[in-house]
């Protein structure tokens, strides 16, 4: 959601229920860093603030398996805001946590050494498996989701988490090297893509998807029956597809997570966002400018995920990592 506010309540108002505490995530991705603050009452999580920005950690990263200094810098500064307007609303305990590019680049001491000297919190680099177990948790705390066979793809900048669960178990849950800002980066594209540049991102996600996901997924898939298992996104990817495709010019959880996207809705939007330069991206409703480029990747990523596993329509949950660790 990015740059997206939920209007907080003042310092020191009561808690929104008996028995609930006050808490904050920090989620330093690879793409951006984003805040929740909430009210958390065993599995009931109260949005009281969210903000994402955009600092691009896991920029020119995969070509050197380093992070750079002004990347680190951005998101240093992001992290250290976000933690003040944590503390500001009194929370109990801030927790950051660090995903794909962290875990990966060969410098990553110095992030650390960043955000402890901005923020004064320690960070904590988690795992794709834990990334995924939150990512599950998160979704399923919202009762519409709690129930019904899910395959969650949570498509983030550097790293894709698929989990299969039912309830409140899991089955499955694998994190794999795919994600928006990996896959722009190993795929430049012209400021306007070209057909044949759209056909090798296409094969490029294809086969990794047939070679890498489809051998350790599809057995678990397998122990449904055919129609059974609903597809659910999560991440900015699917509530920017699902914003562009309403026209919201501001996040609105409700309807975004009401809508089903058909197959037919995520090609149509490839179509269009593949078709136009970059100027013309930027101002489409729904959408902020600085995802307009990353948007190409997402959308791809969905779309061929909906078609390699035959899935009809695409479902939205804005509740994944950041919700599933503050319960933790």
């Amino acid at each position: 959601m990015d740059n997206a506010r939920i209007t907080a309540p003042s310092p020191g108002s009561p808690a929104s229920g008996p028995g609930s505490v006050r808490r904050a995530v920090i989620d330093v991705g690879t793409n951006s860093v984003k805040l929740l603050v909430a009210e958390v009452s065993g599995r009931q999580v109260e949005p009281l603030l969210e903000q994402s920005e955009q600092t691009r950690l896991g920029r020119g990263f995969y070509q050197t398996g380093r992070l750079r200094p002004p990347a680190i810098t951005h998101t240093a500064r992001v992290v250290a805001e976000f933690a003040a307007r944590a503390r500001a609303l009194e929370v109990v305990a801030i927790r950051v946590v660090a995903t794909s590019a962290a875990r990966d680049a060969l410098n990553q001491d110095d992030l650390l050494a960043a955000l402890r000297d901005s923020a004064g919190i320690p960070v904590e680099i988690i795992s794709g498996e834990q990334e995924a177990e939150w990512a599950f948790r998160g979704v399923v705390s919202d009762p519409v989701f709690c129930g019904p066979p899910l395959l969650i793809v949570d498509v983030g900048g550097g790293s894709t988490e698929f989990i299969l669960g039912e309830g409140d178990q899991q089955r499955f849950r694998h994190s794999f090297r795919l994600g928006t800002v990996r896959l722009m980066e190993a795929l430049p594209r012209a400021d306007a893509p070209a057909q044949a540049e759209w056909e090798h991102c296409c094969a490029r996600v294809a086969d990794f998807l047939e070679q890498q996901v489809r051998p350790v997924i599809e057995p678990a898939l397998g122990e449904f029956s055919s129609g059974a298992v609903q597809l659910v996104g999560t991440g900015g990817t699917t509530s920017l597809l699902a914003r562009i495709e309403l026209g919201l010019a501001t996040f609105d959880r409700g309807r975004i997570e009401a809508l089903r996207l058909t197959r037919q809705q995520v090609q149509r939007q490839r179509e269009r966002l593949w078709g136009l330069p970059l100027a013309a991206r930027k101002n489409i409703p729904g959408l902020p400018a600085d995802r307009a480029d990353v948007i190409l990747s997402g959308v791809a990523i969905y779309e061929a995920v909906m078609e390699q596993f035959d899935f009809p329509v695409l479902r939205v949950s804005t509740r994944g990592l950041r919700f599933g660790a503050v319960m933790a």
